[in-house]
């Protein structure tokens, strides 16, 4: 299907879009304090304006929508990995496995070399789950006491937090967003690993050097006694070796829990009710992430039926020329759809069908446009100061997600190094087997 004969949609419908950024974003700007307007309240202001808008949809049609949208199984999927995430976190702290892993870092680790180790760490522990915000909440407390007692810079932590999170969340073969990516663009998902790897491994090893670089001079404010058990880190380490073993990250987190909390009652460390505490309070500090994602859920589905999907689809795809510019538009489409949804999932489900049509029209191998999809839905997600990864953190820490952002240092070179894979045709792969490549613009090095 040509791209030509897309609905255009109504540019007006990206109106409370608009209208949430502005209030989220414009009021932490103004004020100096991004906490000044609740998030919660930005985007169901946004909802609201969405409701009242477009005329010819019955009101009662449009609340369908906001439900369905809101209701999304990928959405209800966030809910549950946010909720039991944070079940785990606070089930891991009250056991003590937190201090523990922070002590042994502590112990064995040169403070110069604290940050590089949590970022390698946050890599590993991310493309075993598949689930960046799963990787965050987990690391989030054992950054925010490293910040403690080290007196390094907190957001400079997280941020490295973050980047080994986006790395699994790129990579991962058990990632939503890349079964998302490799779904749409009908490829293997062994092959989309082979090309996207070639782009995110140096974007990863520069970022270990940057880290190194930033911290190489920190001081020996570290020494002393640092006491750890190691079977109060066993719960981290089960929920390591289930995500390794490829277990769905529902039983993971499920089976880290268990675990964490039979470790916290051998100990005595607490009692049934006091653990059963400890869930409610975890579950409880996701409550507003998971609020936010379903009520965003609700506000893409009626953005979309209002034309402001088409819209963006149409202006983005009519520029297309060529194969490059067919990748290029690839990745500005998603890049659109996650700075608006703040979801890198359903951007790439949500774009995913156009990427193909736009694929073969313009000889894009599927193993490239399923890269270019995964790698700029989570490069952009890496970054933004309201997506579900940094305001995970920045709970924790109890800062703004904007001080965090010039810390995401990976997410920032995977968005270059996809920039420069597209304009360099990295890599090259060979042709065989794929019809809708084109012959004299890829040679035949196998990757």
């Amino acid at each position: 299907m040509k791209t030509t004969n897309l609905n255009h949609g109504r540019a007006s419908a990206l109106l409370p879009f608009i209208i949430f950024l502005f209030l989220f974003i414009g009021s932490g700007v103004v004020s100096g304090d991004f906490y000044k307007l609740p998030v919660l309240v930005a985007v169901f202001i946004a909802v609201l304006v969405a409701l009242f808008m477009n005329r010819k949809i019955a009101f009662n049609d449009k609340l369908d929508h906001l439900t369905k949208g809101a209701g999304h199984p990928n959405i209800m999927l966030m809910v549950i990995i946010y909720l039991l995430a944070g079940a785990f976190s606070a089930v891991a702290e009250g056991v003590g496995a937190v201090e523990s892993t922070v002590n042994l870092g502590l112990t064995f680790l040169p403070e110069n070399l604290l940050i590089v180790g949590l970022f390698v760490i946050g890599c590993f522990i991310s493309i075993s789950m598949g689930s960046s915000v799963g990787t965050v909440v987990a690391l989030a407390p054992i950054g925010v006491g490293l910040a403690d007692q080290t007196g390094m810079s907190t957001s400079l932590i997280l941020g490295a937090i973050i980047s080994g999170a986006m790395f699994g969340d790129n990579l991962s073969i058990i990632s939503d967003t890349t079964i998302a990516a490799v779904k749409t663009q009908a490829v293997n998902m062994s092959d989309k690993f082979k090309v996207n790897i070639f782009i995110a491994l140096p974007a990863a090893i520069v970022t270990a050097i940057i880290f190194g670089v930033l911290t190489w001079n920190a001081g020996g404010s570290i020494n002393g006694d640092h006491p750890y058990d190691l079977i109060k880190i066993l719960p981290y380490l089960a929920v390591l070796i289930f995500a390794v073993a490829g277990v769905n990250v529902i039983y993971v987190l499920i089976g880290g829990i268990v675990f964490a909390g039979a470790v916290g009652l051998a100990y005595g460390n607490f009692h049934v009710m006091e653990f059963l505490n400890l869930l409610g309070d975890g579950m409880a500090g996701m409550q507003e992430l998971a609020l936010l994602s379903i009520l965003l859920g609700g506000l893409v589905e009626l953005v979309r039926v209002n034309g402001g999907i088409d819209f963006l689809l149409h202006a983005i795809s009519k520029r297309i020329r060529s194969r490059k510019g067919a990748e290029a538009g690839i990745a500005g489409l998603v890049s659109v759809f996650d700075l608006s949804t703040a979801n890198n999932t359903i951007s790439i489900i949500s774009v995913g069908s156009l990427a193909k049509q736009i694929s073969k029209r313009f000889g894009v191998d599927p193993r490239r446009s399923a890269s270019v999809l995964d790698i700029f839905g989570s490069a952009f997600q890496g970054i933004l100061p309201y997506g579900a990864q940094l305001l995970a953190v920045a709970g924790v820490a109890s800062i703004s997600p904007v001080a965090i952002m010039p810390y995401c240092i990976y997410p920032i070179l995977l968005g270059i190094a996809g920039m420069i894979a597209i304009a360099t045709g990295y890599p090259r792969f060979s042709t065989r087997g794929n019809k809708n490549a084109v012959t004299n613009e890829q040679t035949a090095t196998e990757v």
